[in-house]
């Protein structure tokens, strides 16, 4: 019987689909609310929301021969290869029947990306960077989660700095390609969103929207 990674290598790229699906890489730092924002563009633009955490997790709960390895590298402090992550991608997009996702928390590093790109022949849209500055990243973990041993302050800051590392020579790369949507994050939830839904309202809706007729 095939694993998870062996039926991906059908591939969201291989026979079984001609049309390439629409991809958004979804970044942002720890406690940017890019989780919250991706919940109001799957409900209006029709979007499937797929994290590469969850999906991580869904494996390891599944029992599989390949969920007790991922298991046992994040058990040793170890990087999940980029290769493991990207075929549960492949396989969730396969598996689903929509032809538009939103990939959130990845790509983490410059590696990922690569390796996305080359496995699945697939280059994002665009990435969508909700950009937040630390110190209000660090008020709403602190506020979100009183009491978790995980999110103390040194955790947090770890996590920026983690963020800051990895992520953003991702961005910077997509920025060099004009693929960048950046979204000023630090607003509330809604002022945050009139400015995605910009994003993803086509050009030709917003002159429909903005035109007016005079009869």
């Amino acid at each position: 019987m095939g694993s998870t990674i062996d039926a991906a290598n059908k591939g969201v790229n291989g026979t079984a689909s001609a049309k390439k699906p629409t991809v958004i890489f979804v970044l942002g730092g720890p406690g940017s609310g890019k989780g919250t924002q991706c919940a109001y563009i799957v409900e209006h633009f029709g979007y499937t929301h797929l994290s590469a955490g969850d999906l991580l997790r869904a494996e390891i709960k599944s029992g599989s021969e390949n969920g007790t390895m991922i298991q046992n590298m994040i058990k040793e402090g170890k990087i999940v290869p980029s290769e493991v992550t990207i075929k549960l991608l492949q396989k969730a997009i396969q598996d689903n029947g929509n032809d538009k996702f939103l990939i959130d928390g990845f790509p983490r590093n410059e590696e990922n990306r690569a390796a996305f790109e080359k496995v699945t022949e697939i280059e994002p849209k665009f990435v969508l960077f909700f950009d937040c500055p630390e110190e209000e990243m660090e008020r709403r973990l602190l506020g979100r989660n009183q009491g978790r041993e995980d999110d103390n302050i040194e955790t947090i800051r770890k996590r920026f700095k983690v963020f800051l590392e990895s992520s953003l020579p991702v961005i910077q790369y997509y920025e060099a390609k004009g693929k960048v949507r950046k979204i000023h994050a630090a607003k509330p939830i809604e002022d945050v969103f009139q400015e995605v839904k910009a994003v993803f309202t086509p050009e030709a809706e917003k002159v429909k929207h903005n035109t007016c007729v005079i009869l």
